[in-house]
């Protein structure tokens, strides 16, 4: 199989809000389809909408997404033109109005990195399957 034709069915583009609802179709679909058991899709979908979220609002250019599976853990790759994200953080107090997105992302994934690529960086957030 080709390069290609793999990008056309573990990954997608995203560029706009209106993206996000078939991100998060995409990413159910993938997680479905490579075994992911059914009460951890929702925590998968829920870690994807928030980095895809943080994409759209903190960078320009939109982002991509790669869902597969390997040695028994599902792996999601999400790459934008966004700066290196600080991992690490404390959850945000209460009162604060934002903040959440990363942390909640580390906190609900079994295994979160993040590496700079040429031209943004990629953030791998794994699950066990």
């Amino acid at each position: 199989m080709s390069d290609l034709s793999a990008e056309a069915v573990d990954g997608m583009f995203y560029e706009v809000p209106d993206d996000l609802r078939r991100v998060r179709a995409f990413v159910t679909e993938r997680a479905l389809a490579l075994g992911l058991p059914e009460t951890r899709i929702e925590v998968l979908t829920l870690a994807v909408s928030e980095l895809t979220t943080n994409t759209l609002q903190h960078t320009s250019g939109g982002g991509h997404i790669r869902v597969w599976a390997e040695a028994g853990r599902l792996v999601c790759d999400v790459v934008d033109q966004g700066p290196a994200r600080p991992f690490g953080r404390a959850m945000p107090t209460a009162e604060a109005i934002r903040g959440r997105g990363l942390a909640i992302v580390e906190r609900v994934c079994d295994a979160v990195y993040t590496a700079a690529v040429p031209g943004g960086t990629l953030v791998r957030i794994c699950l066990n399957l």
